[in-house]
């Protein structure tokens, strides 16, 4: 079966940290750009990070630059997504996803695939 699988999410206090990870299952990330999405209750879906294939470029939603990193291992073929100085208002749902091409445009028109998401929680 062919699908993306998410792991880490949780609790955390606010000022702390998680790591996210996304592994594919029957394909192999190499040629997609990959992404990260989350989504808050009653929010709009917001791309928060993409990392291109070509050249590693990477790109972040300005409420997560400074905090959040993204990377991928193409030899263990996962995604991850480091999240430092959390906030309550990273409270989502996040979720990975391939993008149709190698770059990281489109938002959410471009993505191919859709992992089943994973809950954060930040509160004290």
């Amino acid at each position: 079966q062919v699908q993306l699988v998410e792991s880490g999410g949780g609790l955390v206090q606010p000022g702390g940290s998680l790591r996210l990870t996304c592994t594919p299952s029957g394909f192999t990330l190499g040629y997609f750009a990959m992404s990260w999405f989350r989504q808050a209750p009653g929010k709009e879906r917001e791309e928060v990070s993409c990392i291109m294939t070509t050249d590693g470029t990477t790109n972040y939603a300005d409420s997560v630059k400074g905090r959040f990193a993204i990377s991928r291992d193409n030899a263990k073929n996962t995604m991850y997504l480091q999240m430092n100085g959390l906030k309550p208002e990273d409270t989502a749902v996040y979720y990975c996803a391939t993008k149709a091409r190698p770059y990281c445009t489109g938002g959410d028109r471009e993505v191919s695939r859709w992992g089943q998401g994973t809950q954060v929680t930040v509160s004290s």
